[in-house]
C-alpha cells in the first residue's frame, strides 16, 4: 500500500458566489506523479494553493505527512518541504537567474554569496542551464523562464532546512522539512503553458528527470490541459469538475473508461455533462 504524503478531507471553498471545491477529498501518495485535470475554473489551482499553504480553504482538513495543518504554512511547521512551480514562472524581473534561483537563500540563509552561488549552479545543471546566472529573465526563452522556477522549487536552505523550498511573489515559504537537500513534493501549475510542441517536451522530460534525480523531488503534483504533458508525466490521473472529483485512474484508462466527463474532456466534444457557452 502507498504512504500517504498529502491528504485533504472534505475541503470546500467558495468566492463569491462560486463553489470551486465541494467536500472534495484527495490524496496524495509518496512517490508518485499525479496529475489534475479539468475544464478551466474547476478549482484546480486553488488545490495547489491549498497544498502549498498559500490559502485557507472555507472548510475541511490537510494533513501533510500525517499531521494536520492549521493555517497557512507561514504560521505552521509541516513536516516536509513543498515546492511550487507558478503557471507564468513568477520571476523577478529586477534580479539576475542566479539571484531568482537563489532567493531563499540570500533573504533566509548566512551562507556567503559564494556557497549560494554554487548551490544556484548546481540546481542550474539539473534543469540544464548552465552558465546563465548572470542573465535576467527578459533575456530567456519561454521554456528557458520555466526551467529557471524549476531550479528554484528545488532550492532548500542547508542551514535552516525547516524553510521554504520557494520564495516568490506569490507568497511566503513552501513548507518545512527535516534535512534534506530538495523538498519532498513539487506542486507544478500548468508547466507547458504557452510553450510550443518541442519546448513542451523538453520541460516534460525535464519533470520525470527530477522525479528520479538525486537532489530532484520523487513526488509531484500537477495542473495541466495539455495531453501530451498528461500522457507523459503523469501516472494517476484526478479529473475535476464543478468541484468535486468525478474519475480517477491511470494514464491508459484514459482511452478506456466510460465515464461520460473524461470522455467528453478527452474528445474536446462540446456535446456531453461539461456545459459550455456557443
Amino acid at each position: 500500500m502507498a504512504e500517504p504524503l498529502i491528504e485533504l478531507r472534505g475541503i470546500s471553498q467558495t468566492f463569491g458566489e462560486n463553489k470551486v471545491l465541494d467536500n472534495l477529498d484527495l490524496t496524495i501518495y509518496r512517490e508518485e506523479a499525479l496529475a489534475i485535470i479539468g475544464p478551466s475554473g474547476t478549482g484546480k489551482s486553488t488545490i495547489l494553493r491549498i497544498i502549498a499553504g498559500l490559502h485557507v480553504p472555507d472548510s475541511g482538513e490537510i494533513y501533510v505527512d500525517g499531521k494536520q495543518r492549521l493555517g497557512l504554512v507561514g504560521d505552521v511547521e509541516d513536516p516536509i518541504t513543498i515546492g511550487m512551480v507558478f503557471q507564468q514562472a513568477a520571476l523577478f524581473d529586477s534580479l539576475t537567474v542566479e539571484e531568482n534561483v537563489g532567493f531563499l537563500l540570500y533573504q533566509n540563509s548566512k551562507l556567503p554569496r559564494w556557497k549560494i552561488r554554487e548551490l544556484v549552479n548546481e540546481k542550474l545543471e539539473m534543469v540544464g542551464l548552465p552558465g546563465i546566472g548572470d542573465r535576467f529573465p527578459a533575456q530567456l526563452s519561454g521554456g528557458m523562464r520555466k526551467r529557471v522556477s524549476f531550479a528554484r522549487a528545488i532550492m532548500t536552505n542547508p542551514t535552516h532546512p525547516a524553510s521554504s523550498a520557494c520564495s516568490c511573489p506569490e507568497g511566503r515559504g513552501m513548507g518545512q522539512t527535516p534535512p534534506k537537500d530538495s523538498p519532498e513534493v513539487i506542486l507544478y501549475d500548468e508547466p507547458t503553458a504557452g510553450l510550443d510542441p518541442i519546448a513542451s517536451t523538453v520541460i516534460e522530460d525535464l519533470i520525470r528527470q527530477l522525479q528520479s534525480a538525486e537532489g530532484g523531488c520523487s513526488s509531484y503534483v500537477m495542473v495541466t490541459h495539455q495531453d501530451s504533458t498528461i500522457r507523459r508525466t503523469a501516472d494517476r490521473i484526478v479529473f475535476m469538475h464543478q468541484g468535486k472529483a468525478k474519475w480517477e485512474g491511470t494514464v491508459d484508462e484514459i482511452d478506456t473508461t466510460d465515464n461520460p466527463w473524461v470522455r467528453q474532456f478527452a474528445s474536446g466534444s462540446v456535446d456531453g455533462p461539461i456545459k459550455v457557452a456557443r
